[in-house]
């Protein structure tokens, strides 16, 4: 506990500026899922106890249930849970009750046949991306664009 804490603690290198962080751990940290599963280990234990079917990757949770109305009460339930048990805030947001199509969890849109599809965000934010590098007055040499866009098209191809 005490080298997460020191983690949590340090400060913030910025152009060789170190600034104190006021909350959180750093965006795209490997401690923060580690963190969330930590922590939401109890909601999982809730969820399970409650009979729900769900699907949580660190602090990203899907709760699959058959109908508006049964999703609205276990929205307001868990809600409920998470800010009194846990004291964590839900993001109203980012929450939402929708059919299994109608959203995207972790860059895939599960079909209502349980097989999944690469969300249309996250193929719009790769075009957006390969659009930024292949760009014509970027006034770069081409091997880099083509490092560049290996890179970006390497990352994307493994992880989808």
């Amino acid at each position: 506990m005490g080298l997460i804490r020191k983690y949590l603690q340090s400060g913030i290198l910025v152009d060789d500026i170190v600034s104190q962080r006021t909350e959180g751990t750093p965006q795209g940290s490997p401690l923060s899922p580690l963190l969330s599963n930590i922590v939401l280990d109890e909601l999982d234990e809730e969820l399970k106890r409650r009979g729900h079917k769900f699907v949580r990757y660190a602090d990203d949770c899907n709760i699959y249930v058959r109908s508006q109305a049964a999703g609205e009460r276990v929205m307001e339930s868990i809600s409920n849970f998470i800010e009194r048990k846990l004291k964590l805030l839900v993001n109203g947001d980012k929450s939402q009750v929708c059919e299994v199509n109608q959203t995207k969890f972790l860059g895939y849109t599960i079909r209502k046949d349980g097989g999944l599809n690469i969300a249309k965000k996250s193929i719009d934010r790769f075009k957006e991306k390969v659009r930024g590098i292949t760009k014509r007055n970027r006034g770069v040499k081409f091997e880099q664009i083509v490092l560049e866009l290996t890179s970006v098209m390497r990352g994307w191809l493994n992880y989808f």
